[in-house]
């Protein structure tokens, strides 16, 4: 399978694609291709430095829809629109929506918007026939970038369809020490982005650095 990663190039997408180019093949996608590029130099001398193979390739956004099986959306929610709407091919893919639409006010804020959760949003606008799921909402961008360190969260994934359900759980739990738990149906997804300004609220008020979620 090869995994695609539109918005590849912020922290969130680079670390995720410095943990999964060491596993399966990766592309990164940008709006503008020589960013892409410059995260999979990222990549590769990164894992040159540790004495491991990694398999990452950069491109254009619409690129990475073309070539990948599976593609992970790593942008804010205010540009998923014009992104996906820039794009075409989305057809039969298996689309991951790590998106949680917030605010930083005087504390960080929850704002979906009126269809109630940003994976909702984006099955709105994408053909009929994507398999959208929910994942990898609440672990922060820094984490995923410090390559050496081990991601032990739980990760709840959401979708409404259980064979792309269980390749997107599959996928988690090929990541370092990360597990996936099925959190029931797309709808649900409101839940899952809901916990992340709640997370960084947690982090900020008590001075904590490393705070997500792990069930036991």
């Amino acid at each position: 399978m090869r995994v695609g990663i539109v918005g590849g190039t912020g922290e969130i997408g680079e670390g995720m694609a410095m943990r999964l180019s060491r596993i399966m093949d990766v592309c990164v996608g940008s709006r503008e291709v020589q960013k892409a590029h410059e995260t999979c130099d990222t990549c590769l001398i990164s894992a040159k430095e540790r004495g491991i193979n990694c398999s990452v390739e950069p491109g254009s956004n619409q690129q990475v829809v073309d070539e990948s099986d599976l593609i992970i959306l790593a942008i804010p929610f205010k540009h998923v629109e014009s992104t996906i709407r820039g794009i075409t091919g989305w057809e039969d893919k298996i689309v991951v929506s790590p998106v949680n639409p917030m605010e930083r006010r005087d504390c960080f804020v929850y704002t979906p918007p009126t269809e109630g959760s940003a994976a909702l949003f984006i099955q709105k606008i994408l053909p009929s026939n994507t398999r959208i799921c929910t994942a990898f909402n609440n672990i922060a961008g820094n984490r995923w970038r410090d390559i050496d360190s081990v991601l032990s969260y739980s990760v709840p994934v959401c979708g409404d369809d259980p064979d792309a359900k269980r390749i997107v759980m599959d996928l988690v739990d090929s990541i370092s020490e990360l597990k996936s738990f099925d959190a029931g149906p797309l709808s649900s997804s409101h839940i899952v982005e809901s916990i992340t300004p709640l997370l960084l609220n947690v982090a900020r008020f008590n001075k904590m650095k490393d705070v997500g979620i792990r069930f036991v």
